[in-house]
């Protein structure tokens, strides 16, 4: 009776889990669209080699939600092939996570290469891709900034160079004609769109870091109670 009453107690802990990881992949679904529509200019400019990471956490998301059902379903039908292809697929889910904050950490300083040269890169084409000058424009409004480390970064193409101008994107009050003709720091932004993408980035970072722990920690423990699960169902023993 006791073992019966304690695998039942498994049982329950299993669904209170699995809808732990239903609201854990809804979570990760929310960020990596939001992270997808906040940064869709920042994307555009540093190219494809970065634009893949909310795409990336979306699909985590979708995939621990459908998870999550399948263990629900498991649980419920008692069945110790459902609950053990559970337990292998939220293994194999938490080790890709591990892998990929470790791939972050050593990375990191390639992240700020590839949008450094993005920027550069946009500079260097605005005015000829039309995309890419929207984008640049865009990202400069949104995050109140100018050129890669400053403003005068624009000094180093040719069209603005000649007249000493900058484009209007970057003026702190465009309701000025020449905001943008012979610029300084009262007149437009001053700080380079890196340092604040980079600045947005870390004070983001916390929000994503304590998500993804949470995960984490919760992965584990339905890890541990669906070994525990297959234990019990495997033995025989009747968690009705």
């Amino acid at each position: 009776m006791a073992v019966e009453g304690g695998m039942k107690c498994v049982k329950f802990l299993v669904f209170i889990f699995n809808f732990i990881f239903w609201v854990c992949g809804v979570a990760l679904v929310a960020i990596g669209i939001y992270a997808q529509v906040a940064l869709d200019r920042t994307l555009a400019v540093s190219g494809g080699s970065a634009a893949g990471t909310p795409v990336a956490i979306l699909v985590l998301g979708v995939i621990i939600f459908f998870i999550s059902f399948f263990g629900c379903c498991g649980a419920w039908k008692e069945s110790y092939c459902m609950v053990t292809t559970f337990a292998v697929l939220l293994s194999i889910i938490f080790l890709v996570e591990v892998a990929a904050a470790i791939a972050g950490y050593v990375f990191r300083d390639k992240v700020r290469s590839v949008l450094q040269e993005g920027l550069r890169e946009a500079l260097q084409k605005y005015g000829e891709d039309q995309p890419l000058t929207e984008a640049m424009d865009e990202l400069q409004r949104d995050f109140a900034c100018c050129g890669v480390n400053n403003y005068t970064d624009w000094a180093t193409t040719e069209q603005f160079r000649a007249n000493d101008t900058v484009p209007r994107s970057c003026c702190r009050d465009n309701t000025t004609t020449s905001c943008n003709l012979h610029p300084t720091p009262a007149t437009v932004y001053e700080k380079g769109c890196l340092q604040s993408i980079e600045a947005w980035m870390k004070k983001n970072i916390l929000i994503v870091a304590a998500v993804a722990l949470g995960i984490a920690f919760f992965e584990i423990l339905g890890i541990i109670f669906a070994c525990c699960l297959m234990k019990g169902i495997r033995s025989g023993y009747e968690v009705m």
